[in-house]
């Protein structure tokens, strides 16, 4: 049975994006990218909304738009991957996407049963669902040495306390570090 991952770039203060929606200062050096590129090969589907969905199709035409050889790995790797978008807008999606026919909680039990691999789950709005429904297995962050002072937060306020504990930590040069706790 897979493990159900939320995993995001956090500042120091807590947040994903900066107040204007702003992730440049979570852009991966090639350290990280070359992480970030093991971490997706143990994904076998990945859920999201409809923004990280969007802002995720660029990279099904990666081949046409970047040189980088560990950012057209990362491509190579996310174009396989099944997704499920849960939209109440969209009419369709691309590529190896399907929307979402179940509640969040049948798709995520369908997709845990189906596979060993790992799902993981993108975008703080979509996973602040599934983190209040007591879904998420395993919370990583990203530390950066950045503070943005405001913005999108990578934990929702919740109603109750989500008890974690520490699983891994690793250290990057550029100072990023890398936190993975389990859900208890």
């Amino acid at each position: 049975m897979g493990t159900v991952i939320y995993s995001m770039s956090v500042s120091l203060d807590g947040f994903i994006a900066g107040p204007n929606g702003e992730i440049d200062w979570a852009a991966p050096d090639e350290e990280l990218m070359r992480f970030h590129n093991e971490q997706t090969r143990e994904l076998g589907a990945h859920l999201c909304g409809r923004r990280l969905y969007e802002n995720m199709l660029p990279w099904e035409i990666a081949e046409e738009t970047r040189s980088d050889s560990q950012q057209l790995e990362f491509a190579r790797l996310w174009k396989v991957i099944p997704k499920v978008v849960f939209s109440s807008t969209l009419e369709k999606v691309e590529g190896n996407a399907r929307l979402a026919k179940g509640g969040v909680a049948e798709e995520v039990a369908q997709l845990k049963e189906r596979s060993d691999k790992n799902v993981s789950v993108g975008g703080a709005g979509f996973a602040s669902t599934l983190a209040e429904m007591n879904l998420i297995d395993e919370y990583r962050f990203f530390l950066s040495p950045v503070v943005l002072g405001g913005g999108t937060r990578y934990f929702p306020a919740l109603d109750r306390r989500i008890v974690l504990k520490l699983a891994e930590t690793r250290t990057f040069g550029s100072g990023v570090i890398y936190v993975r706790y389990w859900r208890v």
